[in-house]
């Protein structure tokens, strides 16, 4: 079982851990010094010990602090999951109707005379000018 030195609160100390868990134990070391430093900023000295419970305190508080949040979180996540869940489950909406506009034949007709008479005109129009 490898020991390791962690480093908290200005001071070191010698601890075992599994192998393999090396940099998870400096990581969770890290965090705790980082909040003796806090301490130690604001206080001063203190006894390791009184250093030690009032940092242990503080991750805790905040751990807490995480853990309120993350319930929150799921309670939404969940909420979600079920009104995808009802989305899924919904039967399909109804298919819009879309009215097309229909052109009347008598319409069309007319247009098609009215197309036939320019490009009679624009024929007329041409043999005219080729005349000139």
């Amino acid at each position: 079982m490898p020991e390791v030195t962690i480093h908290i609160g200005g001071r070191s100390f010698q601890v075992a851990c599994q192998e393999g868990e090396e940099q998870f134990l400096q990581s969770a070391a890290k965090m705790l010094d980082d909040e003796a430093q806090v301490l130690s900023d604001q206080i001063g000295r203190m006894p390791e010990a009184r250093m030690l419970l009032m940092a242990g305190l503080l991750l805790a508080d905040k751990t807490a602090a995480v853990e309120d949040k993350i319930k929150v979180i799921e309670g939404k996540l969940a909420e979600r999951d079920a009104e995808i869940d009802n989305l899924k489950s919904a039967p399909a909406p109804a298919p819009e109707r879309i009215e097309v506009p229909v052109v009347p034949q008598s319409v069309t007709d007319t247009l098609a005379e009215l197309a036939a008479r320019a490009e009679a005109l624009a024929a007329s129009v041409e043999e005219k000018a080729a005349g000139s």
